[in-house]
């Protein structure tokens, strides 16, 4: 079963800043990690990979610098700021409310 992209979509930013509190990382890797840590199961496509780094820059939440690789093509790393740390301790919880939420509306099978 794949999950679906629907369900995920909201939060993005949050599995992002979540691969960061780790570790800087590159665009590839963290869709790799993403990849792995759901058994091949979801994977973020480029653009929208590009396109939350974008955004999480622009907040303030994460900042990129230029790797300094001696072979093979420069990376773009990014790292998580202070600001980010507390928004994604922030998302975290509204998504573990929104969790139970949804827990509590689903009807268990019979």
């Amino acid at each position: 079963m794949s999950i679906t992209a629907d369900l995920i979509r909201g939060h993005t930013d949050t599995i992002i800043l979540s691969l960061l509190m780790h570790q800087d990382s590159y665009g590839y890797q963290i869709n790799k990690t993403i990849a792995e840590k759901t058994h091949n199961q979801y994977e973020l496509k480029e653009a929208t990979l590009y396109t939350a780094f974008r955004r999480l820059e622009q907040a303030g939440w994460i900042r990129s610098y230029w790797g300094d690789e001696q072979t093979g093509a420069r990376r773009r790393y990014y790292t998580i700021t202070p600001e980010g740390r507390a928004a994604y301790v922030r998302l975290k919880q509204e998504w573990e409310q929104t969790k139970r939420m949804i827990d509590g509306l689903l009807v268990e099978e019979v």
